[in-house]
């Protein structure tokens, strides 16, 4: 990873040491960045993670890779932070992937309900074919049929969203991709 400064100038202008984040141009997606979070991203650091991520997408850099390996808590203000960008970027024709997850902030997402909003991948590979793909059309994919992972029981999804099972009354979700998990 090279300097900062040379990918998005005046990046580094500004530190926390909180939250470390370091930039690597992703090479096979055009307008592709890599973004390497190390710490935490809460109430406090949230503007600083902002008006980071901001300069970023003003430098032109719309399809964002958030390597997530070394993030070790995310606040329902960190995932707002997330969703902020997602809206920053979407009307420029760029997306978001959110890659490797440790679990324990991956439960952050799912329990504020937000998992389904965001392409979670576990590798580099994944998240370069998402962007060489294009959005998928998501709608595609529905009706599905599925079973419950609680109790098993055949059920229909018309879309994405969250829902309760009929038989064992789990509250399900259903994302975008057709993934299914308790939530």
């Amino acid at each position: 990873m090279g300097n900062n400064n040379n990918l998005v100038p005046g990046f580094n202008d500004e530190k926390d040491d909180s939250l470390k984040i370091n930039l690597e141009k992703l090479t096979d997606v055009d307008n592709g960045l890599i973004v390497y979070l190390n710490g935490y991203i809460d109430t406090y650091n949230s503007s600083f993670f902002q008006k980071r991520i901001s300069k970023i997408v003003e430098a032109g850099f719309i399809n964002l890779v958030f390597n997530c390996a070394s993030l070790n808590y995310v606040s329902s203000t960190g995932i707002g932070s997330f969703t902020a960008f997602l809206k920053m970027i979407k009307p420029k024709g760029g997306d978001v992937v959110l890659l490797e997850i440790q679990p324990k902030v991956y439960e952050v997402f799912q329990l504020l309900g937000f998992s389904q909003f965001f392409n979670i991948k576990d590798s580099m590979q994944d998240a370069v074919q998402f962007f060489k793909q294009g959005t998928p059309v998501a709608e595609s994919l529905f009706p599905k049929i599925f079973s419950c992972p609680v109790c098993s029981k055949r059920l229909k999804a018309t879309k994405s969203g969250r829902f309760r099972c009929s038989e064992c009354k789990s509250i399900l979700a259903i994302d975008q991709q057709g993934q299914v998990f308790l939530g």
